[in-house]
């Protein structure tokens, strides 16, 4: 099963950073795939621990990727994150391009209920995961992906699934724009 998540790690001069990640999970064991390079590969390996933060908050999501990460951190941990987890690098299996990362969990704790994602929330996740690979898939395949997604935006969307979807389609914008020259 893959998660979406957001992961803090900090490397060792204590400097933290946030990424929205999809992480496998099998029972206890969680596999991080991070694309080479980046920075939670690097603190990841400098200092073989890393927080999987739960958060229906969608503006977290799309805020790492359109350069807003100035979120509240007790720690790593994301303040009102519904529930988190520390884990631990256990080995790494190597790859050109995605290596894997084994962690195994050291902690869970529960801070608050899950009452369940609207469609705009799945909206705002998969439209962040399409602006995470612009590079990497024709923009014909995004816009197409985006007028579908935005089917269900337009119908269940609160405040923050407006504000983060925003962010997004400028980011997507800013792209076209960039890249049209």
């Amino acid at each position: 099963m893959i998660n979406e998540v957001i992961v803090t790690t900090q490397n060792t001069a204590g400097v933290v950073h946030l990424a929205p990640m999809g992480v496998h999970i099998f029972d206890d064991e969680i596999h991080i795939l991070p694309f080479k390079p980046s920075t939670t590969l690097a603190n990841l390996l400098e200092t073989k621990k890393a927080v999987l933060n739960y958060c229906d908050d969608v503006r977290v999501f799309a805020g790492c990727l359109t350069g807003r990460r100035d979120w509240i951190l007790n720690g790593l941990i994301l303040d009102g994150a519904l529930a988190h987890s520390e884990v631990e690098l256990v080995r790494v299996e190597e790859d050109d391009t995605r290596p894997t990362l084994i962690c195994k969990i050291l902690n869970t704790v529960n801070h608050a209920p899950f009452m369940g994602f609207n469609r705009a929330q799945y909206s705002v996740l998969e439209a962040s995961i399409l602006v995470s690979r612009l590079h990497m898939l024709p923009i014909e395949k995004i816009d197409s992906e985006i007028t579908y997604l935005k089917i269900g935006l337009d119908k269940t969307a609160g405040e923050r699934e407006l504000e983060a979807w925003n962010w997004l389609m400028e980011k997507i914008e800013t792209f076209k724009a960039e890249n049209s020259k």
